[in-house]
Protein backbone atom coordinates (compact mmCIF):
# COMPACT_ATOMS: atom_id res chain seq x y z
CA UNK A 1 0.00 0.00 0.00
CA UNK A 2 1.58 3.35 -0.97
CA UNK A 3 2.29 5.83 1.68
CA UNK A 4 0.71 9.29 1.49
CA UNK A 5 2.79 11.89 0.07
CA UNK A 6 2.15 14.63 3.28
CA UNK A 7 0.39 12.68 6.49
CA UNK A 8 -2.81 13.09 7.40
CA UNK A 9 -3.71 15.67 9.80
CA UNK A 10 -5.04 13.65 13.01
CA UNK A 11 -5.77 14.52 16.74
CA UNK A 12 -2.98 13.04 17.75
CA UNK A 13 -0.69 15.66 15.81
CA UNK A 14 -2.56 18.63 16.74
CA UNK A 15 -2.44 17.54 20.57
CA UNK A 16 1.31 17.26 19.89
CA UNK A 17 2.10 20.39 18.16
CA UNK A 18 0.04 22.20 21.47
CA UNK A 19 2.11 20.06 23.63
CA UNK A 20 5.71 20.81 22.42
CA UNK A 21 4.84 24.92 22.33
CA UNK A 22 2.17 25.71 23.94
CA UNK A 23 2.07 29.22 24.52
CA UNK A 24 2.89 29.89 20.38
CA UNK A 25 0.11 27.19 19.67
CA UNK A 26 -2.05 29.85 21.91
CA UNK A 27 -0.56 32.43 19.95
CA UNK A 28 -0.89 31.71 16.69
CA UNK A 29 -4.64 29.95 17.25
CA UNK A 30 -6.02 33.66 18.61
CA UNK A 31 -4.23 35.16 15.69
CA UNK A 32 -5.99 32.52 12.94
CA UNK A 33 -9.30 33.40 14.89
CA UNK A 34 -8.93 37.18 14.50
CA UNK A 35 -7.70 37.06 10.76
CA UNK A 36 -10.84 35.19 9.68
CA UNK A 37 -13.60 37.05 12.06
CA UNK A 38 -15.66 39.28 10.12
CA UNK A 39 -14.25 42.82 9.79
CA UNK A 40 -13.69 45.35 6.81
CA UNK A 41 -13.66 42.17 4.92
CA UNK A 42 -16.51 38.97 5.39
CA UNK A 43 -15.49 36.12 6.85
CA UNK A 44 -16.20 34.25 3.03
CA UNK A 45 -14.13 36.68 1.40
CA UNK A 46 -11.34 35.82 3.31
CA UNK A 47 -11.77 32.26 3.09
CA UNK A 48 -11.78 32.67 -0.73
CA UNK A 49 -8.49 34.49 -0.56
CA UNK A 50 -7.35 31.86 1.65
CA UNK A 51 -8.04 29.39 -0.67
CA UNK A 52 -6.15 31.15 -3.98
CA UNK A 53 -3.08 31.73 -1.14
CA UNK A 54 -3.21 28.03 -0.36
CA UNK A 55 -3.24 27.28 -4.43
CA UNK A 56 -0.43 29.65 -4.62
CA UNK A 57 1.54 27.88 -1.50
CA UNK A 58 0.47 24.46 -2.73
CA UNK A 59 -0.20 23.77 1.12
CA UNK A 60 -2.69 20.51 0.80
CA UNK A 61 -3.61 21.11 4.54
CA UNK A 62 -4.74 24.65 3.64
CA UNK A 63 -6.19 24.13 0.59
CA UNK A 64 -8.66 21.25 1.78
CA UNK A 65 -8.87 23.07 5.05
CA UNK A 66 -9.81 26.98 3.89
CA UNK A 67 -12.05 25.23 1.43
CA UNK A 68 -14.03 23.75 3.71
CA UNK A 69 -14.17 26.88 5.82
CA UNK A 70 -14.85 28.75 2.35
CA UNK A 71 -17.88 26.27 1.93
CA UNK A 72 -18.81 26.57 5.83
CA UNK A 73 -19.00 30.35 5.26
CA UNK A 74 -21.40 30.20 2.66
CA UNK A 75 -19.01 29.94 -0.88
CA UNK A 76 -19.94 28.41 -3.67
CA UNK A 77 -18.17 25.89 -5.41
CA UNK A 78 -17.92 28.47 -8.21
CA UNK A 79 -17.14 30.95 -6.38
CA UNK A 80 -14.07 28.56 -4.81
CA UNK A 81 -12.80 27.75 -8.59
CA UNK A 82 -12.91 31.47 -9.39
CA UNK A 83 -10.79 32.14 -6.72
CA UNK A 84 -8.68 29.40 -7.49
CA UNK A 85 -7.94 30.89 -11.26
CA UNK A 86 -7.09 34.38 -9.70
CA UNK A 87 -4.11 32.51 -7.84
CA UNK A 88 -3.18 30.44 -11.00
CA UNK A 89 -3.09 33.86 -12.86
CA UNK A 90 -1.13 35.39 -10.56
CA UNK A 91 0.99 32.42 -10.35
CA UNK A 92 1.11 32.74 -14.16
CA UNK A 93 1.66 36.73 -13.89
CA UNK A 94 4.45 36.49 -11.66
CA UNK A 95 6.48 33.65 -13.76
CA UNK A 96 5.71 36.38 -17.02
CA UNK A 97 6.79 39.30 -15.10
CA UNK A 98 9.93 37.74 -13.72
CA UNK A 99 10.76 36.53 -17.26
CA UNK A 100 12.47 39.92 -16.85
CA UNK A 101 15.56 38.53 -15.20
CA UNK A 102 16.24 35.73 -18.02
CA UNK A 103 15.47 38.06 -20.71
CA UNK A 104 18.15 40.61 -18.87
CA UNK A 105 20.89 38.01 -18.40
CA UNK A 106 20.17 37.07 -22.10
CA UNK A 107 21.12 40.43 -23.29
CA UNK A 108 24.16 40.95 -20.75
CA UNK A 109 25.23 37.63 -22.32
CA UNK A 110 24.89 38.87 -25.60
CA UNK A 111 26.89 42.22 -25.27
CA UNK A 112 23.59 43.72 -24.52
CA UNK A 113 21.46 42.71 -27.54
CA UNK A 114 17.72 41.82 -26.36
CA UNK A 115 16.54 38.51 -26.31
Amino acid sequence: MPKDIFPHATPEIAAARKRLAPDIHKAFTHFSERVFAEGALPAKVKQLIAVAAAHITQCPYCIRGHTRAALRQGATGEEIMEAIWVAAEMRAGGAYAHSTLALDTIAAARGGTEG
